[in-house]
């Protein structure tokens, strides 16, 4: 890992602010491989848990894939720091999903995502979202980036 990242750089490089930040830490960082790990702790204090199936509580699939959105904008800002410190604006393009398991209270939800193309204004990632070491969900993630002038 080239550096460690806690909650403050995230919210420094990220958009989302709470109650939409899915990022609690980042856990790993290779350049050269292009890959960033982060962590989502999940936990009954989420308040999607409230309505999403209150006797069953699971972690809703569109906000996996919004975690592993952010993650991307994480691996993105190690890529492009000149970019990314100019705090650019990002638009998901397309995203091609599957759900393997539920994602359940409790969970550590460890966020892969690995850049197959990264340009100065879009990227296409690879992402895997696992909890102990088993991929619940994966996903190939499309997106653009407006630098600020």
């Amino acid at each position: 890992m080239d550096e460690t990242w806690d909650i403050n750089k995230i919210q420094q490089i990220l958009p989302q602010k709470y109650p939409f930040l899915f990022i609690d830490s980042v856990i790993d960082i290779n350049k050269q491989e292009k890959k960033v790990a982060c962590l989502k702790n999940v936990t009954i204090n989420d308040y999607f848990f409230e309505g999403h199936f209150p006797n069953n509580p699971v972690m809703p699939g569109a906000l996996i894939i919004e975690a592993m959105a952010q993650a991307s904008i994480i691996l993105y800002a190690v890529l492009k720091p000149g970019v990314a410190e100019k705090h650019p604006d990002y638009y998901l393009g397309k995203v091609e999903a599957k759900f393997l398991k539920p994602v359940r209270v409790g969970d550590q939800l460890i966020l892969e995502v690995s850049g197959e193309k990264i340009l100065g204004n879009a990227g296409i990632v690879k992402a895997q979202a696992k909890v102990l070491n088993e991929i619940v969900a994966e996903a190939e993630i499309v997106f653009g980036v407006k630098p600020k002038e």
